[in-house]
């Protein structure tokens, strides 16, 4: 869709930390995380609202985000990844996975906000514990 932030990440146009890539969906770091390792699942095709996706999609973007999320907990240790469907801010459908190192989650984004070095190596290990 002309103007989705995250059809121009799908399509390269927007630099991001990705993690995650197939034909269907990708997974990349959000740039204004509340927590380390806080990372975004998104649909290739852009639909602006979850419960429109087929049935099938949705089980395979719910069935990646879980192994994002099992990555997440091998790599960067967190109590556990929460997880969070929303579609307001952006248009586009995404899953935000939430690592929780304390039992209380901050929704404020961290400040100060992670450099692209720090987002990298983030990435790096979220990428290595997919293998």
């Amino acid at each position: 869709m002309k103007g989705c932030v995250f059809c121009k990440v799908i399509q390269k146009k927007i630099p991001a930390q990705i993690v995650y890539e197939d034909k269907e969906s990708l997974a990349f770091l959000d740039a204004f995380p509340c927590s380390v390792g806080q990372t975004l699942v998104i649909p290739k095709k852009h639909s602006c609202y979850i419960f429109d996706i087929e049935d099938r999609d949705y089980a395979k973007l719910l069935l990646k985000t879980k192994k994002i999320a099992k990555a997440i907990d091998k790599s960067l240790k967190p109590i556990r990844t929460i997880v969070v469907v929303e579609g307001f801010m952006i248009d586009h459908v995404h899953v935000r996975l939430h690592p929780c190192y304390e039992r209380h989650l901050s929704l404020k984004p961290l400040e100060p906000r992670p450099s692209e070095k720090e987002l990298e190596k983030t990435a790096m290990k979220i990428r290595s514990a997919l293998n």
